[in-house]
């Protein structure tokens, strides 16, 4: 059963690599045994990251920006692959909707949504015919409202991203490319740290959570696994909520 799960001898990219579930997905893939090009703005959180292990490979990027995507996808290529990609790179801001520049709600897009859309053309193409795996990362956002919390415009990125994926794992089935998304519910991260730092936010949360809690990082190894490698070989265009129970009430 191990080997379903193994990842020996491939290369993944992971994008939003300097922290949150990013950063924690670098381990896991390497752990499985990938090489892993980890990309994100940061460098020096980068460089910290490599030094975690020898199977991970830094590369600055800016997912909005095409010439970095690009080579990016050329560092996966020199390095054999890619065989995986995970987009993991979102940005969000909690402002109600009245309140919400024009300009911040494209650049939510633009990281969140378009990004995902570029890299995975970019990765697709090399993985055409060999075969290979894009894992996008959604939201509960995308499957359903935030509210209380507002976040529109995170909201309509992740949304078109579980429908980008739908769209992608439908039309690369035969090119041998699967896609599919894990759509975490409210877990440790960058964009939630205000949010686990506030008691009254956290009892809602409990609240309102069938479990009773948040996740835990390691909770989202498991279908990462499923998705990336050979035991998900018949998945696609899915999209797996990995939220204690959440979007089930």
């Amino acid at each position: 059963m191990s080997k379903l799960f193994s990842l020996d001898d491939r290369v993944a990219i992971v994008t939003g690599a300097s922290s949150g579930i990013g950063r924690h997905m670098c381990h896991v893939l390497a752990e499985a045994g990938a090489t892993v090009v980890a990309a994100a703005r940061r460098a020096s959180k980068l460089d910290e990251l490599a030094k975690e292990s020898d199977r991970i490979v830094p590369q600055t990027c800016d997912v909005t920006s095409s010439a970095d995507c690009a080579r990016v996808v050329e560092k996966a290529v020199d390095l054999g692959g890619p065989h995986v990609l995970v987009n993991a790179a979102g940005f969000g801001d909690p402002v109600p909707a009245f309140d919400v520049a024009i300009e911040d709600f494209r650049r939510t897009l633009d990281v969140d949504l378009t990004a995902t859309f570029e890299m995975s053309v970019l990765a697709a193409k090399t993985m055409r015919g060999r075969g290979g795996s894009i894992v996008n990362i959604a939201s509960i956002c995308g499957l359903g409202a935030s509210w209380p919390v507002t976040q529109a415009a995170y909201c309509a990125a992740k949304g078109g991203v579980v429908n980008l994926t739908r769209q992608l794992g439908a039309e690369w089935a035969d090119e041998n490319v699967r896609v599919n998304a894990i759509a975490p519910g409210w877990f440790p991260s960058e964009l939630t740290e205000e949010m686990f730092a506030n008691e009254k936010s956290m009892a809602w949360l409990r609240r309102n959570t069938p479990m009773r809690r948040p996740g835990r990082l390691e909770e989202l190894d498991g279908a990462l696994l499923l998705l990336a490698g050979d035991a998900g070989g018949f998945i696609t265009g899915q999209t797996i909520a990995v939220d204690g129970g959440w979007t089930a009430r």
